[in-house]
C-alpha cells in the first residue's frame, strides 16, 4: 500500500514507519509544523513540534530511505486545537487537546489530503490496536497498558480507523526504544514529550490568562455557602484540583477542600470535601458509536488517558451516552471524555464508543 508515516520526530513514530517499510508498504514520511512560531530546541519532554523535532524526522526517515516532507498544518491546527482548548476552559470545561488533535488534525485533515493524494492509509506511533469485527475495523487497547493510547483514539469513526496503521499496537515501549536503537534511528533516547505540546512550560494557567485576560470571581464553600476566597479566572481551575487553590483558612474539619464545580457566567468556583467529587453516572453528548444500542451494555468506562477507569452500564438515549458507574470515579469534569470498552479476559479490550461529558451525577 502507499502509506504515509506522520512522524513527530520522536522515537514511536520513527519505529512505526520503520516497521511500514519492512511489511514492504510504498511509504512516504511527513513532518506537521503545527506551530506558526516553533521553537529552535525542546526542553527535556517538554513541548513538541520544535525545529530540532523536524530535523530528527528527516533524520530518521534518511536512515529509512524514505522520502520526506514537511507539510504546514499550523492554521489549522491553531483553529481546531488551540482555539478549542481556550474556548473550552472559558466555558468551565476540561478538554483533552490531544484527543482532539488526533481527531481533527490527524485523522482528518491530514487523512484528507492523504487520501487526496492517492494514500490508502496513514501510519502513526500510537500505542493502540486494529481488529476486524463483522468487516469493520475496530479499535483495541495495546499490549503496553501502560503506554495504552487507545482513549485518545476512541473518536475515531470506523472509516477513519480503515485507513489508520498503528504498527506499535503489539510491542511495549522498551521494546520499540531496543528495536530504534538497533536500527540506528538516533532517537531512540529522545525522552517522551508529555503534558500540553503548545504549553511547553507547563504553565497552563499562565497560557490561559494571556489569552482570556482576568475574570475575577469567588470560591465558595459548597456546603455553606460562604466564600473563602478571589480569583482571577474560571480558566485557572478544573474539578478535583486540589492545590493552587488560594485558600488560606483551613475547612471546619481540618480536610483539604477540591474543586468541585465551575460557573463560568457568574465566575463562581465551587469547592468541598473530596467524598462529593463522587460520580456515579455520565450523560456525554456527540457519541461516536460502534454498538447496537438495542439496550444498556455491560462495560469498562474510562475517563482520563490514563486510569479513572470503573466498570460500568452504558445506554445510547437519544442522542446522549449514559454511563452508570458501578464504582464511583472522582475528578471528573465536562469537557473531558468518556470512552467504554468491551473487557477482553485475553487482553486489548475493544472500544465501543466515545462521547464527551456534559454533566455527572452523584
Amino acid at each position: 500500500m502507499r502509506v504515509l508515516a506522520a512522524m513527530s520526530g520522536g522515537v514511536d513514530s520513527a519505529v512505526a514507519a520503520a516497521r511500514a517499510v519492512e511489511a514492504g508498504h510504498d511509504v512516504t514520511g511527513v513532518h506537521l509544523a503545527l506551530s506558526a512560531k516553533p521553537g529552535t530546541l525542546r526542553t527535556g519532554s517538554r513541548g513538541c513540534c520544535t525545529i530540532e523535532d523536524s530535523h530528527d524526522a528527516r533524520r530518521a526517515a534518511d536512515v529509512l530511505g524514505i522520502p520526506f516532507y514537511v507539510w504546514d498544518f499550523a492554521e489549522r491546527f491553531t483553529e481546531d486545537v488551540v482555539e478549542d482548548f481556550v474556548a473550552e476552559y472559558a466555558a468551565g470545561r476540561t478538554p483533552n487537546p490531544c484527543l482532539r488533535c488526533n481527531e481533527r488534525i490527524k485523522f482528518e485533515a491530514l487523512l484528507d489530503k492523504a487520501i487526496a493524494l492517492g494514500f490508502v492509509a496513514v501510519c502513526t506511533g500510537h500505542y493502540a490496536r486494529l481488529d476486524v469485527v463483522d468487516g469493520l475495523v475496530e479499535l483495541r487497547r495495546s499490549a503496553d497498558g501502560g503506554k495504552d493510547q487507545s482513549y485518545v483514539l476512541a473518536s475515531l469513526t470506523h472509516e477513519q480507523l480503515a485507513h489508520a496503521m498503528f504498527p506499535l499496537g503489539g510491542s511495549t515501549k522498551v521494546e520499540v526504544r531496543a528495536e530504534a536503537a538497533r536500527r540506528g534511528l538516533s532517537v531512540a533516547a529522545k525522552p517522551d514529550s508529555h503534558d500540553i505540546c503548545f504549553i511547553p512550560d507547563g504553565d497552563t494557567q499562565g497560557f490561559l490568562t494571556k489569552r482570556l485576560g482576568q475574570r475575577a470571581g469567588v470560591l465558595v464553600d459548597d456546603e455553606t455557602g460562604a466564600v473563602l476566597g478571589q480569583h482571577v479566572g474560571v480558566h485557572g481551575f478544573t474539578v478535583g484540583q486540589r492545590k493552587g487553590l488560594g485558600i488560606d483558612a483551613p475547612a471546619p474539619d481540618g480536610r483539604p477542600r477540591y474543586v468541585l464545580s465551575l460557573e463560568p457566567v457568574s465566575g463562581t468556583v465551587r469547592v468541598g470535601a473530596a467524598e462529593r467529587l463522587a460520580v456515579r453516572e455520565i450523560v456525554a453528548v456527540r457519541p461516536v458509536s460502534r454498538v447496537d444500542w438495542s439496550g444498556p451494555v455491560e462495560c469498562v468506562a474510562q475517563v482520563r488517558a490514563h486510569g479513572g477507569t470503573a466498570p460500568a452500564i452504558a445506554e445510547l438515549v437519544g442522542e446522549e451516552l449514559v454511563v452508570h458507574l458501578r464504582e464511583p470515579l472522582s475528578g471528573v469534569a465536562p469537557g473531558q471524555a468518556v470512552a467504554v470498552y468491551r473487557e477482553d479476559p485475553e487482553g486489548g479490550d475493544l472500544v465501543l464508543a466515545s462521547a464527551t461529558i456534559e454533566r455527572t451525577g452523584g
